[in-house]
């Protein structure tokens, strides 16, 4: 079941719209209003796309960038940066987010958006579970000669390619760096969080899998704890009420209890009482593991930007 649901939220995020750009964009307001028409492509008006590829796995990569607003008429201005997996889902659908949030008057800060593609040339399905899963024992119900488990890689790939990147060719904020993944893209962020927090300030972690190799995550916060006693990290946490475990109501999940994994971290996490962690954990009511993602993205960039 759990590997099914991973295939059908897989179907979702690779269902958006398409993103494309030039190197040759200095600023994302450059770009012209309307559409090419003609039966082209849908664009993502304002948005750019560079290569960075992986020098260490030889897989060629992509970010997917959108600048706030105020970009071009701010030139002193920095900006803090979010980060965000599975892009061709998440990358159209918080830039939305972000931007209406703030339509009547701010309610969070200007940022700029980062999307982190999939591999060039490779399904979705195929990228992720190889790049946001912590070790090679995947689910038992993974196809025969599916790669999992190497997180860790991606994660050196973003800490040595893609922030240098960005911190370079834009004005960014080195207090202001941001994650936002969901699913096996917060199972990354969990990851991340417990192994090198400062590679972010703050994390949004969305339905993380937890149950993943039988809850992993949570023998890396133990590790983590033995060895720390602090978490320097702003995180919040969400899951939908739906990804509980509710055997026979087909409106739950029906193999791993993901409300439970998810109150578990979070109690492990409180339980250490660190100096500098800010930690908020919600449960969101009447979604599920595909329908709670805007919910959650929503909540998780008023949490982490709000201009209070």
């Amino acid at each position: 079941m759990r590997h099914n649901i991973q295939n059908i939220l897989l179907a979702a995020l690779m269902a958006g719209v398409s993103v494309t750009g030039t190197a040759t964009q200095t600023y994302a307001q450059s770009a012209p209003k309307a559409q090419a028409g003609e039966g082209r492509a849908y664009e993502i008006v304002g948005s750019e796309v560079w290569d960075v590829p992986d020098p260490v796995s030889g897989r060629g990569y992509q970010v997917f960038v959108a600048l706030p607003p105020s970009y071009a008429t701010q030139p002193n201005r920095r900006y803090p940066v979010l980060y965000v997996t599975d892009a061709d889902y998440a990358f159209p659908v918080i830039r939305q987010i972000g931007r209406r949030l703030n339509v009547e008057g701010p309610q969070i800060k200007e940022f700029i958006l980062v999307g982190l593609s999939y591999a060039k040339g490779e399904d979705g399905k195929v990228s992720r579970q190889r790049d946001y899963t912590p070790t090679p024992r995947g689910p038992s119900t993974a196809s025969a000669g599916a790669v999992h488990g190497e997180g860790k890689a991606y994660q050196r790939y973003l800490a040595d390619q893609v922030k240098p990147f960005i911190a370079t060719r834009y004005r960014t904020d080195p207090a202001g760096s941001f994650f936002l993944g969901h699913s096996y893209g917060s199972l990354l962020g969990a990851q991340i969080l417990l192994t090198q927090p400062d590679l972010f300030n703050g994390y949004v972690l969305g339905s993380p899998s937890l149950w993943y190799d039988k809850r992993h995550a949570l023998k890396l916060e133990e590790m983590y704890a033995k060895n720390n006693k602090d978490l320097s990290a702003k995180v919040y946490l969400y899951v939908g009420a739906y990804e509980a475990l509710r055997k026979g109501d087909r409106r739950y999940n029906q193999s791993v209890d993901m409300v439970a994994d998810n109150k578990a971290f979070e109690a492990a996490l409180k339980s250490r009482h660190y100096p500098n962690l800010q930690l908020k954990s919600v449960v969101l009511e009447d979604e599920d593991h595909l329908t709670v993602a805007p919910r959650g993205f929503t909540q998780g960039l008023k949490y982490l930007l709000s201009v209070r």
